[in-house]
């Protein structure tokens, strides 16, 4: 005997509905140029997955009267949204660091978080001088940077194979599996001198590396990654070019890690790692001197 549902009908107002992720405005603000307090705060943040954050950086905020205009910017974003801001501030003038506690938001001052109780175990007062983080005070320094910078540039993609003692370390892999930005990283965040070369199909049915780069071969790592990603990648740059095609991927990458193994070339996959995993790996493994400027 059949039974009728006698439950009563649920309501659709009484339906659960799908939560929409929370959203909050997030300002860097710096009295130089902010990559110092937008490389902590994001940090941070991205302990919070399930929270969208927009975010604005505002450098160079080092007057009272500046401090006035971003503080307007993110108390009205706080009428825009609904919600309070977050700041993050790296700001050491103390009367600009007043003005930016008056923020209608969570002010995390990262100056204070961190220099006053250093001063306190140190029983130094700070010099509270602007811009010491990323100064070109060390001329020394400075110019090493911009060396690197200028090396890595005139050794992209295999340009030249002059000079190729000179490098820190050399990256290899197929087309656009991530080189130039993680030498460009490299060159500019640590003074490190990279060059790479691409593996060209004539190095692939070869199955060896570069005669340039034998000499060297000490200094040489490698960049992998996923053919369907690297499929995606060449497409938008030459979309339905035998270059971009799945299957040719396929055998590129296939034919480039057969390679590296079969030279003894360490190798990375850039698939899912962020630039600066891959960079930091590569100077750790290689025991490279990380210059931080």
């Amino acid at each position: 005997m059949l039974r009728r549902n006698t439950a009563p009908a649920v309501a659709p107002d009484s339906l659960p509905r799908p939560t929409m992720p929370q959203r909050r405005r997030v300002f860097f603000i710096s009295d130089r140029t902010g990559l110092t307090v937008e490389a902590l705060g994001s940090s941070l943040l991205t302990q919070f997955a399930d929270v969208e954050f927009v975010r604005t950086t505002r450098p160079f905020i080092d007057t009272v009267e500046k401090a006035r205009e971003v503080i307007a910017e993110v108390n009205e974003s706080n009428h825009e949204l609904g919600t309070r801001p977050l700041v993050f501030s790296s700001i050491v003038d103390d009367a600009v660091r007043e003005e930016i506690r008056k923020a209608d938001g969570q002010v995390l001052d990262v100056f204070e978080r961190f220099i006053v109780p250093l001063e306190a175990e140190l029983g130094v007062k700070s010099t509270h001088a602007v811009g010491k983080s990323h100064s070109a005070g060390n001329a020394k320094d400075y110019n090493h940077r911009i060396e690197a910078i200028n090396y890595t540039l005139s050794h992209d993609d295999g340009v030249t194979h002059r000079q190729l003692d000179e490098a820190d370390i050399i990256l290899v892999g197929v087309s656009r599996s991530g080189k130039t930005p993680t030498c460009l990283y490299m060159a500019m965040q640590f003074g490190i001198k990279a060059a790479n070369y691409p593996l060209i199909p004539e190095d692939l049915e070869a199955n060896r590396l570069p005669p340039s780069l034998l000499p060297h071969k000490h200094k040489v790592w490698g960049l992998s990654i996923a053919p369907d990603r690297l499929h995606q990648i060449r497409k938008e740059r030459r979309p339905d070019s035998k270059y971009a095609a799945l299957e040719n991927c396929r055998y590129e990458v296939s034919a480039a890690e057969k390679l590296m193994r079969q030279t003894d070339i360490p190798f990375l996959d850039s698939t899912t790692k962020s630039i600066e995993e891959i960079a930091t790996h590569m100077l750790h493994e290689a025991h490279l001197v990380r210059r931080v400027y």
